[in-house]
């Protein structure tokens, strides 16, 4: 028979596992708006164009990996890669506002086998759950997948945040792209099937607490584990009948 003490483990093990296995929900929205006011926003200007050495922003705190043919880059490369269009407010808060290709370095994917990785700055553990870009040239092919720590917790396409993600170049092609996730991230990962993944201004935040649901069901079962070793570590009482 399973003691109540296996019992409270195997249901605190069990918590911890549906914690790490649960999938975050994305909510994209897609404009020729801007990051919200209030974020953490970072412009990657401080990348170096043409390298793949990638960093960590003296102001913003992230850090930027390139893998495969990812790298920095500046302009645009017929068949490699687009400038993402800064029109409208997409600009505004990263010092580019003018109605034109993007002039300032920003992030690209090559082809399969290459991504671009942004970790996020530690905050305590918290994680994040709000991340947004400046997205050039959105390709139906162009992934965008998060993570906690090795985790994953939920990734779009291109096809989630606009209805035709056809690949233009110019005014209409280029979205400022927020997302909201129910779950906690620290790392977000680009990459695409074919040429490219273009983007530059990212922000980012902390806008919520931890979910009270999964951290109150994991309080009651270490409770109960603390309850149980107690109980055992008390003397049991011997009765004997008197005949």
């Amino acid at each position: 028979m399973t003691s109540f003490r296996s019992a409270l483990a195997t249901t605190a093990i069990a918590t911890l596992a549906m914690t790490g296995m649960a999938h975050a929900a994305l909510v994209p929205s897609g404009s020729v708006g801007g990051a919200p006011t209030g974020v953490i926003l970072d412009n990657l200007d401080w990348l170096t164009p043409g390298s793949s050495a990638g960093g960590t922003s003296l102001s913003s705190g992230i850090t930027v990996n390139f893998t495969g043919g990812a790298k920095a880059v500046q302009g645009s490369a017929s068949d490699l890669y687009a400038a993402p269009w800064v029109s409208g407010l997409n600009g505004v808060g990263f010092g580019n506002v003018a109605n034109a290709a993007d002039t300032t370095p920003y992030a690209t994917t090559a082809s399969t086998g290459s991504a671009v990785e942004i970790l996020l700055p530690n905050n305590g553990g918290l994680g994040y759950d709000y991340f947004g870009l400046l997205w050039g040239s959105v390709d139906s092919y162009n992934t965008l997948s998060f993570y906690n720590g090795a985790n994953l917790v939920g990734s779009l396409t291109g096809s989630n945040v606009t209805a035709s993600p056809s690949g233009n170049q110019g005014v209409n092609g280029t979205l400022y792209v927020n997302i909201n996730s129910t779950l906690a991230f620290n790392r977000v990962v680009a990459t695409s099937t074919g040429y490219a993944f273009e983007f530059d201004n990212v922000a980012f935040n902390r806008t919520s607490v931890p979910e009270p649901g999964s951290l109150a069901l994991l309080g009651l079962g270490l409770a109960g584990l603390g309850f149980a070793r107690s109980r055992a570590a008390r003397p049991v009482a011997c009765w004997r009948r008197l005949v």
